[in-house]
């Protein structure tokens, strides 16, 4: 630290010198940002604390900055996009697909994709609304008796555990695991359950579309390629001779040679959108499951470990800090496997899988996102 110390000494000579003698000439417009370059030089080496980390957050942070802004400005552009292409597949379900499937199929398996294609839309709807406008909890900014880990260097408050800096938000998020730019809106404490669970019925939903739509999609592509070769081919008839090369022979001049002409069904604007629809909401549904659901199996994993996006990345730094001594970390929110699942989706007994978890449910988590405190012994309390 001691020749790191030592040319920022110098450098920060040098400014200083410069900025004697040119401080009468100097604009008033250019001695903000100067003073701004100064501190800055003088933050790398303000305390024997400073790392390559540090050096390197200073150096992105124009980079992380230009995120925020953007992520922050754009989120109903976000938004809208969400609910444009969800719009866009209900409606080509509802208005091309359910016609065919009453027209085709029987009446169970026309049961079965009118019961759960309207639970999954009912699913994905009433957890996006709420994820969106429910908001992720937030440390009470006023002095309180409640325990805290850290304190907060840009609200000025003290941070409860599993509480961290929101920069697009600007404020600090109880329990957060990350800001979603298609919820326009930080995933926490009181909208976790709400966020993953649009994802997987989502997911899920994007999978039943691909799936069932398989067929469809196949017949459409074979239709628009069959009917784009016949379109070429009218613009000349093949011929023996000069014209099967030319193909300029009108189909008149070759009809009373013995050359029979094959009528093909017209091929209307409807048929025509109708399968650009289905290749569309096949090859939208197909993307989305799997990019969502990769997603989706990601934050499992999380919430069965008992972690969120944050304390993934944190909890694996401390990890590695005790493997060095020769200790093991253990999560201290982690309640086991079960039980994580049963804190997360707020179920207290058999029946609420079926009420809170495969059916609407507007319940709050368990505790306030303070403390954690849900299980003392880490035994599973739950007969479930």
């Amino acid at each position: 630290m001691r020749p790191c110390s030592t040319v920022m000494h110098l450098l920060l000579r040098c400014m200083r010198g410069c900025g004697r003698h040119s401080r009468s000439r100097m604009p008033r417009r250019l001695r903000q940002p100067v003073s701004y370059i100064k501190l800055i030089f003088k933050s790398l080496y303000f305390n024997s604390l400073t790392n390559s980390e540090v050096v390197l957050d200073c150096i992105l942070e124009p980079v992380f900055w230009t995120v925020e802004v953007v992520t922050r400005w754009f989120g109903m552009v976000f938004v809208f996009l969400v609910v444009a292409l969800t719009s866009s597949v209900v409606f080509i379900a509802y208005f091309c697909l359910l016609p065919l499937v009453l027209q085709t199929y029987s009446l169970g398996w026309m049961m079965w994709h009118i019961c759960y294609g309207n639970w999954i839309l009912v699913m994905i709807v009433f957890h996006y609304y709420k994820a969106t406008n429910t908001p992720p909890g937030y440390p009470p900014k006023m002095k309180n008796e409640v325990p805290f880990v850290s304190f907060c260097k840009k609200c000025v408050i003290p941070k409860p555990a599993r509480s961290h800096h929101c920069g697009i938000c600007k404020t600090c998020i109880l329990k957060m695991d990350h800001h979603c730019p298609w919820l326009n809106n930080c995933v926490g404490h009181y909208n976790h359950r709400y966020f993953f669970s649009f994802c997987l019925f989502l997911t899920l939903g994007c999978m039943y579309c691909s799936i069932s739509g398989r067929n469809l999609f196949i017949d459409a592509y074979n239709a628009i390629d069959q009917f784009r070769h016949l379109e070429a081919e009218k613009q000349g008839v093949p011929v023996t001779g000069i014209g099967l090369l030319i193909g300029i022979v009108p189909s008149e001049g070759v009809a009373g040679k013995g050359v029979q002409e094959i009528s093909q069904p017209p091929y209307t604007y409807n048929d025509r959108m109708f399968h650009k629809s289905v290749i569309y909401m096949w090859v939208l549904t197909s993307t989305v499951s799997v990019a969502l659901g990769a997603l989706t199996l990601w934050h499992a994993v999380l919430i069965t470990r008992g972690e969120t996006s944050i304390e993934r990345h944190i909890n694996n730094k401390e990890a590695k800090r005790l493997a060095k001594r020769g200790k093991v970390y253990r999560n201290p929110f982690s309640y086991g496997k079960l039980n994580n699942w049963k804190v997360f989706f707020g179920v207290e007994k058999r029946s609420h899988w079926l009420t809170r978890v495969l059916l609407p449910s507007g319940h709050t988590p368990y505790g306030d996102g303070l403390t954690w405190d849900i299980y003392p012994l880490k035994k599973d309390m739950m007969p479930v």
